[in-house]
């Protein structure tokens, strides 16, 4: 009988998707399987199992190692059984003596070249070539080791997470097929031939030196010892597992904690992950050692003041000592002067807490979050054309896409994982647009077709969305009937007469955005020809002054083109932080509770106001902008802030400080001392994902379970510190685990309301809306109708292109954008205290030949970078992926101080930052700046402070 999908086994080949069944008979035993299944497959689908050494279940057949060989009777040979498809009314036979002779043979052969040192290799018990050779009974090596071989190959230890040992690669090449077919990068090659043959990276370089982007999929794919995680090498095999959730980009991907007592030994990704199926990237694949870090905060701290060493503490007393200052702050200001900042990096559950906590206990509305800073303008803008704040499609969506349209996104960097399937797709064929001031590694893409750069000026998104949507209305390119049905009819017709105005004419347009009209004509063309377009877009959407207006505007070309509602097309933000979707969906923002339900909506304020026992103010809070010039001011005294570095990530980097320095109490929730910490008066230590139980909300809306491996560090969770917090305030919380907490959720959030850890872990993941009406949730959103109107029909808006006021003149001619590379993440705390370090220690300037030769800058030169903000100094990289005109640099170290130099400039409708457009000089410099003097010396005296209250502590005890 067919056995059920083990997620744990490997099949050997992929499954086919073939609905036509076939009947066969293996080892006599009947068989139906899908058309195009393989013959191993089929069998291990009937837990018959063949041995194997070159194939993967995640990699096509490959038929190498022979091992694998099957007789099928009326044919002639011995096939193998990977290569070979099932036909109706085969007969395969997988054990009889023939077969038992060819494979003992087969293994002999490879024995011969490999160390016999199973009990001291770091593989021994977890190795496929020792299981295969017992289970094909080999007992002995006739042929000696005397002639020939690679037992005496060097190890290449370059790569700081794994070793590639290659005396004891048996050249299958499952390590080089996953570097190609799994991740895209094709980094490995197989050099040589025949005897001579060996795995290669680059061009015969060593790991760390090549194209190699250490996503692990070498090391998982290898059924050796030849390439071997160093941890597992120091620590031994790992002897259980815990399936979680990753704690970086917005991918979430599916992870098994592999674990030996209570060490985290490996992150392996799980086969069954619904976002990765199996795949990683260098972060969550290898670097978790920063949850194990010296630098974490152990205990609770407090001080009157930040001119002041910490004080180590119990937690009774640091709750009891923020709690007062609360209390009194709010008795002396008024209910409005303090507020609270909930993180995109912790649970849903924690997220819900602290602005529960804010509106509940606080009494007020001044809650906000990170979104507010990245994605803000996403939930704004469709809400207003698609009716919900969210992406419409499931990853595994581009795998239908036949255009793919990507605007102010690098997916390869800041979602590796997502980057490599949307690499695959592009292999299979679809076609590839990219609108960014920068080329991006997409672009590079081996195998790549068809595909178009967009290299606009920063700023002039609006400008270029509107080209793109007047060329297909104007050539007639518009999906009439879609529109028809399921678009507002008067809105369609206000926005249609605004789009065929000739001023958005790619000719007309040209001069504004520096494409050429003849590109964008080809652009639009391809995306509205395409049976399924798609379209995904990031940061350098958002964070401009008209982000909410061209996330509109991409939604007008979606519908325009009837590219919605299906497989293959939609509106895909592509989320930073792991949990920025979830954050947003639990109530951060100051005008919106759970759910996205207005704060001045009776029915729903009165629904919470129920469950949680207090009357809720109907007038939305401050937003972190206003709470830093209220702060300023004096009107707003205190804040409590969960897992977020506003210090680092914030714009204008001196405004923040300033306005963090005004505050009277400033309580800190995190794992390191961060930038935002320095101005603290309470530190409470924070627990890492490793650490915790709770859920995260991918891009995707995808809803994963986050389950604890290890105990918490300080000895709480987060969701309990806020909880105790609340408690010490005087509001009663009162949960015993965070499956409680999603309880809440469900029962206040419609969007959830079908949301359980049972069926959670019952079905792995969900993706909401999981309500009544769509019970197991919603990969594909809006496939009839949308949540918008009376008659639930999408609304296009019209969206005028604005000129930003932060514009190039003469003493700042050149403009400067910001983006993520792979190694680091977001503001560098938990990156930056791993091996990550080996391959971006620092942030660096790139900035195009011809404004590097005008400037007399080479490669590794000190710039001096002023704009209207700040000033500060980065190493020089020149670089032909900029344009003329234009510079870019990341933000992953604070000692960097990018963001002294960004502005005050922000999204009109939601003050999202306009750290995509900043008009500087560069200059070639001999020193820092003297912001950065300033942060190394308030850097050293807070690490002092903190050494102080350590050894303090140790000296009481």
């Amino acid at each position: 009988m067919l056995q059920h999908f083990d997620p744990n086994k490997d099949y050997g080949t992929p499954a086919s998707l073939s609905e036509k069944m076939v009947t066969l008979e293996i080892d006599g035993v009947e068989v139906t399987v899908p058309e195009g299944t393989s013959v191993m497959r089929a069998a291990a689908m009937y837990d018959i199992n063949i041995p194997k050494l070159c194939a993967s279940d995640n990699l096509e057949a490959y038929g190498s190692c022979r091992i694998c060989a099957v007789q099928i009777e009326g044919r002639r040979g011995t096939p193998a059984s990977c290569t070979t498809p099932v036909d109706a009314g085969m007969k395969v036979s997988t054990q009889n003596d023939k077969l038992a002779k060819l494979r003992r043979n087969i293994m002999e052969l490879y024995i011969s070249d490999h160390p016999l040192d199973c009990l001291t290799c770091p593989a021994n018990g977890d190795c496929e070539l020792q299981d295969t050779a017992g289970e094909v009974g080999l007992r002995e090596v006739r042929y000696g080791f005397e002639g020939n071989n690679h037992l005496d190959a060097e190890k290449d230890q370059s790569n700081p997470y794994f070793t590639f040992d290659a005396s004891k690669c048996i050249v299958c090449s499952r390590c080089v097929r996953a570097c190609s077919e799994v991740q895209g990068t094709f980094a490995l090659t197989i050099d040589g031939r025949g005897f001579d043959s060996k795995v290669a990276a680059g061009q015969d370089e060593q790991f760390l030196d090549s194209e190699c982007v250490s996503c692990g999929a070498c090391v998982q794919a290898c059924p050796t010892a030849t390439l071997m995680e160093n941890s597992v090498i120091d620590m031994g095999t790992p002897e259980h597992s815990i399936t979680t959730t990753c704690a970086y980009c917005g991918v979430g991907c599916s992870f098994n904690a592999e674990m030996k007592g209570d060490q985290l030994v490996r992150m392996v990704p799980a086969k069954d992950g619904d976002a990765n199926h199996g795949h990683s990237c260098v972060k969550g694949r290898f670097a978790f050692g920063y949850a194990t870090h010296k630098d974490r905060i152990k205990a609770p701290m407090i001080r009157d003041s930040i001119d002041q060493p910490w004080k180590e503490v119990s937690w009774e007393e640091a709750i009891g000592f923020a709690a007062k200052r609360l209390k009194d702050i709010q008795a002396q200001y008024g209910r409005e002067s303090i507020g609270g900042i909930t993180s995109s990096r912790c649970t849903n559950e924690e997220t819900y807490l602290v602005q529960k906590l804010i509106r509940a206990a606080f009494g007020n509305n001044n809650t906000d979050t990170c979104a507010r800073v990245c994605h803000s303008p996403t939930g704004y803008g469709l809400k207003q054309t698609l009716g919900e704040s969210a992406g419409t499609q499931t990853f595994d969506s581009v795998m239908f896409s036949d255009c793919i349209l990507v605007i102010g996104a690098n997916p390869t960097d800041a979602h590796p994982v997502f980057g490599s399937l949307m690499r695959r797709r592009l292999r299979e064929g679809a076609s590839l647009i990219v609108t960014d001031p920068r080329e991006i590694d997409l672009l590079n893409t081996p195998h790549l077709g068809d595909a178009t750069h967009l290299p606009l000026r920063p700023g002039t998104n609006v400008a270029m969305v509107n080209a793109l949507a007047h060329v297909v209305v104007t050539e007639g390119y518009e999906d009439k009937e879609f529109i028809a049905a399921r678009c507002e009819g008067d809105a369609y017709a206000k926005w249609r007469e605004f789009i065929i105005d000739e001023r958005h004419a790619p000719e007309n347009v040209e001069a504004i955005t520096g494409v050429s009209a003849e590109k964008v004509r080809e652009a639009a063309r391809k995306f509205a020809t395409a049976k399924n377009a798609s379209i995904y877009y990031g940061l350098g959407v958002t964070e401009h002054s008209q982000g909410s207006t061209t996330v509109m505007g991409i939604a007008n070309l979606a519908l325009a083109t009837g590219n919605m509602g299906r497989e293959g097309v939609g509106v895909n933000p592509l989320r930073g932080q792991n949990n920025v979707q979830g954050s947003c969906d639990m109530g951060s923002f100051p005008h919106e509770l759970p759910g996205y339900q207005h704060v001045s909506d009776a029915v729903a304020r009165a629904r919470f106001e129920k469950v949680w026992g207090v009357e809720l103010d109907d007038e939305p809070g401050l937003r972190i902008p206003n709470m830093f010039d209220a702060a300023l001011s004096g009107e707003f005294r205190a804040m409590y802030v969960q897992g977020e570095d506003i210090a680092q990530s914030d714009p204008n980097t001196q405004h923040v400080e300033a306005a963090l320095a005004a505050l009277d109490c400033l309580i800190v929730q995190d794992i390191f001392l961060n930038e935002t910490a320095k101005f603290a008066h309470v530190l409470l230590p924070g627990s890492t994902f490793l650490e915790k139980n709770g859920t995260f909300t991918n891009a995707e809306r995808r809803i994963n379970r986050v389950r604890k491996v290890m105990a918490p560090i300080a000895g709480k969770e987060d969701w309990e510190v806020t909880v105790d917090l609340a408690n010490a305030l005087g509001y009663p919380m009162n949960y015993s685990h965070p499956s409680e907490i999603m309880d809440e959720i469900a029962q206040l959030t419609p969007s959830f309301a079908n949301v359980s850890y049972a069926k959670l872990d019952e079905h792995g993941s969900l993706q909401w809306p999981c309500n009544d009406e769509f019970p197991m949730g919603s990969p594909i959103m809006h496939t009839e109708s949308f949540p918008i109107g009376d008659e639930g029909k999408a609304q296009f808006a019209v969206t005028e292109f604005v000129p930003t006021t932060e514009r190039a003149n003469s003493r700042f001619p050149l403009l400067l954008t910001t983006g993520r590379i792979l190694s680091q993440y977001n503001v560098g705390a938990q990156t930056r205290r791993t091996e990550n370090q080996a391959w971006h220690d620092e942030d660096i300037l790139e900035l195009h030949p011809h404004d590097a030769e005008e400037r007399g800058i080479k490669t590794g030169d000190w710039l001096g970078i002023t704009s209207r903000a700040g000033q500060t100094v980065l190493r020089a990289k020149v670089s032909e992926r900029m344009q003329p005109g234009v510079v870019y640099t990341t933000f992953h170290h604070p000692g960097s101080g990018a963001n002294v130099i960004t502005t005050n400039n922000s999204d009109w409708a939601t003050n999202c930052p306009e750290y995509k457009v900043t008009a500087v000089q560069v200059e070639k410099v001999s020193q820092p700046s003297e912001w950065q003097k300033n942060f190394q010396d308030n850097h050293e005296r807070q690490n002092e402070f903190l050494r102080g209250s350590a050894s303090t502590h140790s000296a009481v005890k």
